[in-house]
């Protein structure tokens, strides 16, 4: 079993930013999982982030998705469909293919297997901010029973996701009460290269990023304050809070307003 690495051990003694979860109990196993702590966060007549219903799917493996988050915080929250619902960590660094480095994951509230293809702008409140589907696919685990494997606090798998490919480990280091756990690449024929966070930082649904999609929007989704102003992650949110204002600006500005600028419209192409 790998071991944690130091950014997990020095991570004991920091507060979490997350709200984290307990593991289910062994002996719950074969009971359905529910939504009610996702469902108990959210105001959906306000979010466009699904309620969804716990489906009936109890065969191993299914879908899989990483949804690209900036909040109060950027992280990849890691989905894997399993008993009718979607179990979740997130992951403030995103995923590595270097099976060296192992990622800090926080366990949080399971959520709808609808929620795998979301992607928007979620106003003021729990986890305001932007969602990019980051990736998508299928994973299988490599035991036989996932919740025993959970329990225990280690879970091979695999994914044929269209940024992530091959084995991984979800190994449980004891941070925050048991919810904490670490992301890890085995080493296979997709361990190694770049970092896809980097390289590949679009979604995978419409090739959009976190400027794009704000752009999208038609009305204010936070009128009082930004989901974050300082730090690091308040300068990205500024910087990507401008650029769809200008992404809007431009795809309003009228052919009229176009030549008293004396910018020439683009000429026609075939597709």
């Amino acid at each position: 079993m790998p071991r944690a690495s130091k950014a997990a051990k020095s991570a004991k003694s920091k507060p979490s930013k997350f709200t984290p979860v307990p593991p289910q109990a062994p002996g719950r196993a074969s009971r359905p999982r529910a939504l009610a702590t996702y469902r108990a966060k959210r105001d959906f007549s306000s979010t466009p982030e699904p309620a969804g219903t716990v489906k009936g799917k109890t065969s191993a493996g299914g879908y899989f998705c990483i949804q690209k988050h900036l909040a109060s915080h950027l992280h990849y929250d890691f989905r894997l469909e399993h008993r009718g619902v979607l179990l979740s960590w997130a992951v403030p660094k995103g995923p590595s293919p270097d099976p060296k480095v192992k990622r800090l994951a926080m366990q949080v509230e399971d959520h709808p297997v609808d929620y795998g293809d979301f992607e928007g702008v979620i106003p003021a409140g729990y986890g305001a901010g932007i969602v990019v589907l980051w990736d998508r696919g299928a994973w299988a685990p490599l035991v036989d029973d996932v919740d025993a494997a959970l329990a225990k606090g280690h879970l091979p798998f695999v994914v044929r996701g269209d940024k992530l490919k091959g084995r991984w480990d979800l190994i449980r280091t004891g941070i925050a009460g048991q919810c904490g756990w670490l992301l890890a690449k085995q080493r296979d024929a997709w361990s190694g290269g770049g970092d896809p966070t980097v390289e590949q930082p679009e979604s995978v649904k419409s090739g959009r990023d976190f400027a794009e999609i704000l752009a999208h929007e038609r009305r204010d989704p936070w009128p009082d304050q930004p989901p974050v102003r300082g730090g690091e992650t308040g300068k990205l949110m500024r910087d990507i809070m401008l650029r769809a204002s200008a992404l809007r600006s431009r795809a309003t500005r009228s052919p009229a307003a176009n030549r008293a600028r004396g910018v020439r419209a683009a000429p026609a192409t075939d597709r």
